[in-house]
């Protein structure tokens, strides 16, 4: 199976946010409101800063996607790209599409040169994602990620 990746664009939002939605489901059972889906994606793609999506295309097809976002680390003198909204099609799933997405992105960090590193986070008991991320070289950062929801998140 042929699969390019590019960066997303504004024509790709309808697509990146039913993903997401299927996202939330399937690894959380959460049911995400379509609306404030579609605002955030198109927010992403408004303001840079926010971050920018990867999507993977076969056959025509967005079949899976990604979104970087950035944390600057004072510690590296250097920022964090944090892959976030991983999601790949069921009907494309194990064949090679999620790892051509962070083949890219970690190229793209490589080359962007203040890159100190990449990052995501995962299901405590999502051993298959784990597993995928481990056999391409990422490991256990030794963090737990703690929150408070404010109003509206």
């Amino acid at each position: 199976m042929a699969v390019t990746i590019r960066r997303g664009e504004p024509r790709d939002a309808a697509v990146i946010a039913e993903f997401n939605r299927r996202m939330a489901w399937e690894t959380e059972h959460k049911h995400l409101d379509p609306d404030v889906l579609a605002r955030g994606v198109g927010r992403v793609f408004g303001d840079p800063a926010k971050g920018f999506y990867l999507v993977a295309e076969s056959a025509g097809q967005v079949v899976g996607q990604l979104m970087v976002t950035f944390e600057w680390s004072d510690w590296r003198d250097g920022w964090f790209w944090w892959v976030q909204s991983v999601y790949v099609r069921d009907d494309h799933r194990r064949q090679g599409v999620f790892r051509a997405l962070y083949a890219d992105v970690t190229a793209r960090a490589r080359s962007a040169g203040d890159v100190a590193g990449v990052r995501l986070y995962v299901e405590r008991d999502n051993t298959r994602a784990q597993a995928t991320y481990r056999s391409l070289g990422m490991g256990d950062a030794g963090y737990l990620v703690w929150e408070v929801m404010l109003a509206g998140g």
